[in-house]
């Protein structure tokens, strides 16, 4: 019999309020969960890796203009887009990562090429443009990121003088993936493009290894999304691979403790998504929302919005 294998993903915890949640808006976002989704698990099916299948998924999510990833990243304060990503192998931990990209058009992309051409784990601003210039990756032009709903968040964050998060009630952000192989490897992968008008170069913990992204075949693969300075106070998805390898809890109790407890008590409002090495996910949220999706190599479906 060959191994489990199974895929989870995420598209952005937050303040997703039912009232505003059109059948419209709802059909065009579990649309894109579902092709991402498809992407991924159609490569463990096939025996694929679990970091292509992570990769896959994020990249699907990272085009559509709904995530805030990729084509539909956020503004910053000056009105440009700085993307964030991290992808990380579960069998060796090695793990590739950038912050502060402007051109990429896929980020997980670049990530991964950090992880496999450089001796590095993260690169950042300038430099990591050069560095996708030189492998020759996609880039795109300000045209291509620029999306209507996305401006008048930030033309509005600017007059209030605030930072939005990257999932206030009108967008979705951080998007991630993790996933289990038939060969037993565990995988992980978070895409971003932070918060609107955020400022002074600022990064948050998707592209942090232990912060917002982990993976280890011991343990578990998480991907995490919400407000990104607690959770990296918090070093949310180390903590829960920790409680595993040295205090033996479940991946269940263990995401349980760190979301629903430990981060509730500083105010560190998001979800994540985990897999353990048995195959076991969990989709843990304290926020009101969480767009999230699984699929299991037992039939098991699971696509959500809301609690």
């Amino acid at each position: 019999m060959s191994q489990a294998f199974a895929i989870a993903i995420h598209g952005g915890a937050g303040t997703i309020s039912p009232e505003t949640m059109t059948p419209e808006k709802y059909e065009a976002y579990t649309e894109g969960l579902k092709r991402a989704l498809d992407k991924g698990y159609a490569i463990l099916e096939q025996g694929g890796a679990s970091m292509d299948a992570v990769q896959a998924a994020v990249m699907e999510l990272e085009d559509c203009p709904l995530f805030n990833a990729g084509k539909g990243a956020v503004f910053n304060h000056v009105g440009k887009h700085e993307m964030d990503a991290a992808i990380m192998n579960g069998q060796d931990k090695s793990a590739g990562a950038v912050c502060g990209i402007s051109r990429a058009r896929n980020p997980i992309q670049v990530a991964r090429a950090v992880m496999e051409k450089t001796e590095h784990v993260l690169l950042s601003g300038a430099g990591a443009d050069t560095f996708v210039v030189e492998q020759q990756l996609p880039i795109e032009n300000d045209e291509y990121f620029y999306n209507q709903l996305r401006y008048e968040q930030w033309q509005e964050a600017l007059l209030e003088g605030t930072v939005q998060l990257d999932h206030s009630e009108k967008k979705m952000g951080t998007v991630g993936a993790v996933a289990l192989d038939q060969a037993g490897n565990l995988a992980a992968a978070t895409s971003t493009g932070g918060m609107t008008n955020k400022k002074y170069g600022r990064v948050g913990d998707s592209p942090l290894i232990g912060a917002g992204t982990w993976a280890d075949n011991r343990t578990c693969a998480i991907s995490c999304t919400g407000h990104g300075e607690l959770f990296m106070r918090s070093v949310v998805a180390y903590d829960i691979a920790c409680l595993m390898e040295y205090s033996g809890f479940s991946l269940a109790d263990a995401t349980d403790k760190v979301v629903m407890q430990k981060l509730v008590t500083i105010g560190g409002e998001g979800g994540l998504v985990a897999i353990d090495n048995e195959g076991n996910i969990e989709m843990p949220f304290n926020s009101s929302g969480m767009y999230r999706a699984m699929r299991k190599s037992d039939g098991t479906i699971k696509m959500a919005i809301y609690k």
